[in-house]
């Protein structure tokens, strides 16, 4: 589906009782992303990463806040002074400029690529950010390469390593994306339980931005009168977000609209 690599950002949610992590995964799971972002102060190698997080995140989901998205990121590769860190840094450079290309503000696919590459050479097979990076990779397999063999293996790479890592949203993520080659390929059974699955994590999560995506995904798996119930419910989360994720629009289109292709 169009634009259905959307994907966030891979961080944790609360980090345990942490109170400003608790208040910056409230903002962020609301789509407030640069208030979340405002609570965070770039001291650190960590601190700047979480931020450049964020703000690449909001480029995904708004298509907006390109400028700040770089000049945080610049930040957190200034900072970054180990292995782990610089391939974070990476990482997030990879997805920036996979984000710029597939929404056609500029075409940096060899950029998402070699950022991408040189994350994988400092991330050891293994690590906790190991499985961001899979999915990532997944991602620019399935979008811009087009190829749903790799991608496929890439995802589940990341789904098995969000597991051993316990990263739920990662998981929603991986769980989203192979279904969703499973749809494409006529799997419906397998499509609807990972969609269902992606769906239950956002929601318990309370990962509210990322569930009308979730509803519309089940929704493609789904027969009548059931996919209209969950589109439904995708518009009103949608509206009450204030239209994002902007790309949703085109998928929650009526069809007399022109909705998009799937």
């Amino acid at each position: 589906m169009a634009h259905s690599a959307m994907a966030g950002s891979g961080w944790g949610t609360t980090e345990g009782d942490d109170p400003l992590q608790t208040a910056v995964w409230r903002l962020r799971s609301r789509g407030c992303w640069a208030d979340a972002a405002a609570l965070l102060e770039p001291v650190g190698a960590d601190t700047a990463l979480q931020r450049t997080a964020l703000l690449v995140e909001r480029c995904l989901y708004t298509e907006q806040g390109w400028a700040e998205a770089e000049d945080a990121l610049r930040t957190a590769e200034a900072l970054a002074h180990s292995d782990d860190e610089r391939g974070a840094a990476a990482c997030e450079r990879g997805q920036l400029a996979y984000a710029a290309t597939v929404h056609g503000v500029r075409d940096r696919a060899d950029e998402a690529r070699a950022a991408l590459g040189r994350a994988a050479a400092l991330i050891a097979p293994g690590a906790a950010g190991r499985a961001l990076l899979d999915f990532r990779r997944g991602l620019l397999a399935e979008n811009l390469t087009r190829s749903p063999q790799a991608a496929r293996a890439a995802y589940r790479r990341a789904h098995a390593g969000a597991t051993a890592h316990a990263e739920p949203l990662l998981l929603s993520f991986t769980w989203r994306h192979l279904a969703g080659l499973a749809l494409r390929e006529g799997e419906l059974t397998e499509a609807r339980h990972g969609f269902a699955e992606s769906l239950r994590i956002r929601e318990e999560l309370g990962y509210l931005v990322g569930t009308a995506p979730a509803l519309a995904s089940l929704a493609d798996a789904e027969s009548e009168p059931e996919a209209s119930r969950l589109r439904d419910e995708a518009r009103r989360l949608f509206r009450l977000l204030g239209g994002v994720p902007t790309w949703l629009a085109r998928q929650l289109a009526p069809p007399a609209a022109g909705a998009a292709t799937a």
